[in-house]
């Protein structure tokens, strides 16, 4: 009844409420990650190179930016016949069939895009299927492409294509197909208004056909955007959140328990097993915990289970034993441990059923609040190159964005979203634990 009352008078501090929402958040965003996206399919796709991020920019921003700007920057756009989003017209002939593909879009940005792309999945029999491109402006003008022979796995970069920057004048293609021709050639602003890119491939026999995918690579993709592989960010973003509470729950979990068994061990016991716990933890207490971590992480392996069994391991011997000792030295002596051992309860049963839950509910703030603790900690390590490198993290993003000087070139959004997220996690749980604190330990009530 007194754990109950205490939660109760808990939802009367703003700050544990606020704590509290934000863990269910995190809580049920980890939930839904685990299910959405199976850790093999995450694992797949965060080890994915441009076969799997092929329609995927490179270091785009996140479609949120626009929000805040007055000149707007382009979305990714895919259209795909594969998936329906654009329908084949099949014009019979007497010895050929031409299939028209007409990709229409609605551009409406005030920058040009970053480049275009056609990918070709052709099926054919021998001889190759034909394409002819053809690009419609909302001004009326055309103006002719490309035209070659679809092998079966094609990927057609127009904004590579030298022919058609010549026909542009020099300009890329990326721009000369969207610049106003009534700006200055010098500084061309985007023709807004319908486009349409319309691919008309030729097959020559019965059987053959053709899907074929347009990207206008745009300067924001995704909700979190991409990193320098074309990866979606949101990956990372979404399964980080579980690897952290994770990592941290069972780190906190690990280290207090056990820390707490062993103190309420060596007080009970006392003699030599006290005097033995005590002189390792004074030893454990000036061995530096990151160095270690790091050794271990350079020369035995990066696994992140390995590298939370050290982190448990470094951390059952340290300052708490001591705070836990004080603590159980006082319900040792209490009357009603004295009556216990007096109608001959045993050791385990003591330490167990009378000591440790005494402590317990001192031992839930120190234990919410060390969950940040070790949520940094894996994040630090994963920032100094030592994070499992199967695992998309937080500090994985971080690490990769320093060492591809996301800052220095203005991809702030790159640091900022994982920062923003540990910082987030780090501040619920430091919330909640010093609200439970002011619960659970009367003197800082009037505080």
């Amino acid at each position: 009844m007194r754990i109950l009352r205490s939660f109760r008078e808990l939802f009367q501090y703003p700050s544990a409420v606020i704590g509290l929402i934000i863990i269910l958040v995190l809580v049920v965003v980890s939930i839904i990650t685990i299910f959405a996206i199976p850790y093999d399919e995450a694992i797949r796709l965060w080890r994915g190179g441009e076969d799997v991020w092929y329609n995927s920019p490179k270091t785009a921003s996140p479609k949120y930016v626009n929000w805040f700007r007055s000149s707007k920057l382009p979305e990714t756009l895919t259209l795909s016949t594969a998936d329906g989003d654009v329908e084949k017209i099949y014009e019979p002939r007497e010895t050929t069939t031409k299939i028209v593909i007409p990709y229409v879009f609605d551009f409406k940005y005030d920058i040009f895009p970053d480049e275009l792309a056609l990918f070709f999945d052709s099926r054919f029999n021998e001889k190759l299927p034909h394409v002819n491109i053809t690009w419609y402006t909302p001004d009326g003008r055309e103006i002719r492409v490309a035209s070659f022979a679809a092998e079966p796995k094609l990927s057609y970069r127009v904004s590579q294509d030298e022919k058609l920057i010549r026909r542009l004048k020099g300009q890329l293609p990326q721009i000369g197909l969207f610049a106003d021709p009534n700006s200055d050639p010098e500084d061309p602003v985007p023709l807004k208004g319908i486009y349409e890119m319309q691919v008309e491939v030729t097959i020559f026999e019965e059987g053959d056909d053709v899907d074929a995918e347009f990207v206008m690579f745009g300067k924001v993709a995704g909700w979190a955007g991409t990193d320098h592989r074309r990866r979606d960010l949101s990956i990372a973003m979404l399964w980080g959140t579980p690897i952290a509470l994770a990592f941290g729950l069972l780190a906190a979990v690990g280290t207090t328990i056990t820390t707490m068994i062993i103190a309420a061990f060596g007080v009970w016991y006392g003699g030599w097993v006290d005097e033995l716990i005590q002189r390792i933890t004074e030893v454990n207490l000036i061995l530096p915990v990151l160095p270690i971590l790091i050794m271990v992480g350079t020369f035995y392996s990066k696994s992140l289970w390995l590298m939370l069994g050290v982190i448990i391991l470094l951390s059952i011997f340290g300052g708490g034993i001591k705070t836990y000792r004080a603590i159980f030295l006082q319900v040792k002596a209490s009357p009603y441990i004295e009556a216990a051992r007096a109608y001959g309860a045993g050791n385990a049963r003591i330490i167990f059923s009378y000591l440790i839950p005494r402590i317990i509910p001192l031992l839930l703030p120190q234990f919410v609040i060390l969950v940040p603790s070790f949520v940094f900690l894996e994040a630090a390590l994963a920032f100094l190159g030592l994070g499992d490198p199967m695992l998309p993290t937080w500090g994985k993003v971080i690490n990769e964005a320093n060492a591809n000087g996301a800052l220095h070139v203005g991809h702030y959004y790159w640091v900022l979203q994982p920062s923003i997220l540990l910082m987030l996690t780090g501040l619920a749980f430091a919330m909640l634990g010093y609200s439970l604190d002011r619960v659970f330990n009367p003197r800082l009530r009037g505080l």
